[in-house]
């Protein structure tokens, strides 16, 4: 379960997402232009101290690129090159946000939803003392089977960018993102790995946005 908050931030995620995602290498899109937001959903913590939230925005007239992001109370030990920037939540306090694709919560909660077929987490809002369901603007599912072990959090994590995808290596784990959404990047990773699939209001058709691999012992 996601508790949304109905909070100010600053920098907001659009602004912090339009200074940052232009600098990286799988970049596609117009420099300068409004950050459209289409959809978004969020995957489960267990432990509850980390909000994991994917983005799926649109630079100008470019593609869509799919933007993985975590928030944190405190700096990510070791992840200064993951570092979106930080932001101020009137709920929460300081926040520091970081390419999700280097913390290990994330890649721990893709490999869940991936290995074992489960869903987005569900979002909430909070009135009267009472949890009100948020309808979700994106669905997906991993491909996966109920009960499949996944791995350990590995300490290290090892990512490589090129055009179009990131690839985050941790452990046994080799996670493959997809960053634009054309599905020029799905096709080329045409696997019998276990995927995530989504669906949105622009995409009917469930459309790749990672695979997952496990390394055998």
């Amino acid at each position: 379960m996601a508790l949304l908050y109905d909070a100010v931030l600053r920098p907001s995620k659009s602004e912090l997402i339009a200074a940052w995602a232009p600098t990286q290498t799988w970049f596609v899109g117009d420099v300068g232009a409004e950050v459209e937001r289409v959809a978004s959903f969020r995957f489960d913590d267990p432990d509850g101290g980390v909000g994991i939230e994917t983005i799926l925005v649109r630079f100008g007239t470019g593609p869509l690129l799919q933007i993985p992001l975590t928030y944190r109370g405190a700096p990510l030990e070791g992840g200064e090159n993951e570092l979106v920037g930080t932001m101020s939540h009137s709920v929460l306090g300081d926040r520091w946000v970081y390419d999700a694709t280097g913390d290990p919560v994330y890649l721990a909660a893709v490999a869940a939803a991936a290995l074992t077929g489960a869903q987005q987490a569900d979002q909430f809002t909070q009135g009267n003392g009472e949890l009100i369901p948020v309808a979700p603007t994106a669905t997906v599912r991993g491909s996966g089977t109920p009960g499949t072990p996944v791995p350990e959090r590995a300490a290290t994590i090892h990512t490589v960018s090129t055009a179009g995808t990131t690839i985050a290596t941790a452990g046994a784990l080799r996670v493959t993102v997809v960053r634009v959404l054309d599905g020029t990047s799905a096709r080329a990773l045409a696997t019998d790995a276990a995927t995530v699939l989504g669906t949105w209001v622009e995409q009917s058709q469930p459309q790749l946005l990672l695979t997952v691999g496990v390394s055998p012992d």
